[in-house]
């Protein structure tokens, strides 16, 4: 596993839980050493223990070599630096995972691209995604996840691994689907807080998540998934949880700047990324590059640029020309 954070830290657990001899690698050494004394992650998982099985590593080589599953659940900022130092222990064989949501600035690239370029197009690569606070996994309360790969094996090697009493995977070819859901999910969840924070009730909540799915899927589709997916665990699944879930990062986020604090100010207190900031910008350029609109995610940068408040976003949202709903 790599990446010491919340998600990375529950599936290390999750697996050692498995009966797998697993690793868990962290670049903060002294997070690492405070994990093994403690025998828990205190800065993102206090809660709860390591299994027996589970060991903890600065030294990627020694978590790497002769591994058959490697999970990245890095941030995306930070994947095609951490795969470029790993290239070089993993295993030719090895299955990469991807859980990590968003696309890569600049490039445009969703996770799975940036680890075939960096690893090889010849990688076994699939993608984890859906409904999932690290938090409830944790618990080992029920769970549903999509995986996605363009290899019919790998997807079933990854299910039979992952799956438990009480996590539940579902298999998929559509890997763009599930990446795009994954990370344009969390920018509707940036709305989704300011919704709550600026207290407009549950209709409007309601009128936007339906709405976010649709943007969404508008720009899964025009980047070659299928719509249905986005009905599914990685489209409408992942975003009613993040849209509805007091767990939610990105909907902190909203939250906060619908009371008027400034956006450095609001990640400057959190221990976690909310991908949805970064995101944001990304989305907008992937859709102007294949010639769509995403009027959420646009006024979601301007507030996000303080280029707006949260209200004035919300009016220019509502005062736009009508439309039909489908189509």
């Amino acid at each position: 596993m790599i990446g010491a954070g919340g998600w990375g830290t529950t599936l290390a657990i999750h697996l050692a839980r498995r009966g797998h001899d697993a690793w868990l690698w962290g670049r903060d050494a002294a997070l690492v050493a405070e994990m093994r004394e403690r025998r828990a992650n205190a800065v993102y998982l206090a809660d709860v223990s390591f299994p027996k099985a589970l060991r903890v590593t600065d030294d990627l080589e020694e978590a790497l070599r002769g591994t058959a599953i490697v999970v990245s659940a890095v941030p995306t900022h930070g994947t095609r630096t951490i795969l470029k130092r790993v290239a070089t222990y993993i295993d030719p064989g090895a299955t990469v995972v991807s859980a990590t949501k968003g696309l890569e600035q600049g490039t445009l690239f969703r996770v799975s691209e940036i680890v075939a370029q960096e690893l090889g197009d010849s990688t076994r690569v699939a993608v984890m995604s859906g409904p999932s606070f690290a938090a409830e996994v944790a618990r080992e309360l029920p769970t549903a996840l999509s995986v996605a790969s363009m290899q019919p094996d790998v997807v079933q090697h990854v299910q039979n691994e992952f799956r438990s009493p009480y996590l539940r995977l579902y298999g998929t070819d559509d890997v763009v689907g599930v990446e795009i859901g994954g990370a344009i999910k969390n920018v509707i969840a940036i709305a989704a807080g300011v919704v709550e924070g600026l207290g407009l009730g549950n209709n409007a909540r309601a009128g936007l998540i339906t709405r976010g799915l649709a943007e969404i899927s508008r720009l899964a589709c025009a980047a070659g998934a299928r719509r249905e997916t986005l009905a599914g665990l990685a489209g409408l699944g992942d975003l009613v949880l993040t849209c509805t879930g007091t767990l939610s990062r990105n909907r902190h986020v909203g939250i906060e700047l619908a009371h008027g604090r400034a956006l450095q100010d609001v990640l400057a207190g959190m221990k976690m990324v909310a991908e949805g900031v970064r995101t944001t910008e990304a989305a907008l350029a992937l859709a102007a590059r294949v010639g769509i609109e995403l009027p959420i995610t646009a006024q979601v940068e301007e507030v996000l640029a303080g280029r707006k408040d949260a209200r004035a976003a919300l009016e220019d949202l509502m005062l736009r020309p009508q439309r039909a709903e489908i189509g």
